[in-house]
């Protein structure tokens, strides 16, 4: 849930906002143009963070095959910036909207990146959750090799099954970067 403020300066509403995934605090840290950053308290340096819930509303989307292109577009980048690690959709139900995922590795020789990436309609708006992990320095291979090992799976279980995705009504009210 996101704590969006009326009426506060940026430097307020931002240091309020938040979201909870997986049972813990991201706070809103940056947005822009449809795309919110959230890091957990403590991790506030967007220059070298450890988490981050990334959510991308794209407001000209609203329907399922919009949300596919959308989702074969990032799968796209992302295989021609890193690795796709795992692809899954789920077909619409009676009860909710068709779904998709892609988890790739992303990064360079000092960095190394894992993007569990959720396509989802949000009140009939397409949004895309990014569940993101890092690791830094000449270790963070070995690293990231045992994170995934041990936390893969129940971050791809708790960003596919996480119900508490902010509108996009709420967070275009956050405040934007100049």
């Amino acid at each position: 849930m996101i704590a969006a403020l009326v009426g506060v300066s940026h430097a307020a509403a931002t240091a309020k906002a938040s979201v909870t995934f997986a049972g813990k605090e991201y706070l809103h840290r940056w947005s822009k143009e449809g795309q919110h950053e959230f890091t957990p308290p403590g991790d506030e340096d967007l220059a070298r963070w450890r988490e981050m819930v990334t959510v991308n509303v794209h407001g000209k989307v609203a329907d399922a095959e919009q949300l596919a292109d959308v989702a074969n577009r990032v799968l796209a980048h992302y295989q021609s910036h890193g690795k796709i690690l795992r692809t899954d959709s789920r077909p619409r139900t009676l009860q909710r909207p068709a779904e998709h995922l892609v988890v790739a590795l992303l990064g360079n020789a000092s960095m190394l990146e894992a993007a569990f990436a959720r396509f989802v309609l949000v009140d009939g708006v397409g949004v895309v959750v990014v569940y993101s992990r890092r690791f830094y320095g000449p270790d963070a291979a070995t690293a990231m090799g045992a994170w995934l090992q041990a936390d893969g799976p129940s971050t791809e279980r708790a960003l596919m099954s996480w119900d508490g995705i902010p509108a996009p009504s709420t967070l275009n009210r956050l405040p934007e970067a100049k």
